[in-house]
């Protein structure tokens, strides 16, 4: 099941970075076509970033940075083919989509900041920041700190 849901992670990602570079075949690849696919995939976040559309660049390697100073010390990677902060296990993840950027803090995250939250479209453990409007960076070094903080204070209950 785990690998099933990376593949499809991947599938999506691959599909919204290819519907935004061209507008000639709106339809998904199919099963072949992410196989055969000229286009290597990201392997690192760097490499991400300059994959996404040039709208979305920027405003990543802006998430980036911010996550970057609230988590000092995490490990960078990529995790469902999206940016990934982690320590012993994943703070944070972030993806470029046509027409946001979307954060994956956790839903205790979403949570913890609903009142914050409210102009944003959010679900269970994600948020939407629309590409047409500047990233709410203090807001995201909150959330990213408070996940800093969750996953230190779970990470003492495992130490022996």
């Amino acid at each position: 099941m785990l690998t099933a849901l990376c593949h499809w992670s991947s599938y999506m990602t691959k599909c919204s970075f290819d519907c935004l570079e061209s507008d000639e075949n709106t339809e998904a690849p199919g099963p072949t076509d992410i196989m055969t696919s000229k286009k290597a995939r990201p392997t690192s976040v760097t490499e991400y970033i300059n994959a996404a559309p040039k709208e979305a660049q920027k405003k990543l390697s802006q998430m980036r940075e911010c996550i970057r100073a609230a988590a000092p010390g995490a490990t960078e990677s990529l995790k469902w083919s999206m940016p990934a902060f982690s320590y012993r296990r994943i703070l944070v993840t972030f993806a470029a989509h046509k027409t946001h950027i979307g954060f994956y803090p956790t839903p205790s995250a979403v949570e913890a900041f609903a009142d914050d939250l409210s102009k944003f479209v959010t679900a269970r453990g994600s948020i939407q920041f629309p590409l047409d409007k500047p990233l709410p960076l203090a807001l995201i070094r909150k959330i990213t700190a408070f996940r800093v903080r969750e996953s230190l204070e779970q990470d003492k209950k495992w130490k022996t």
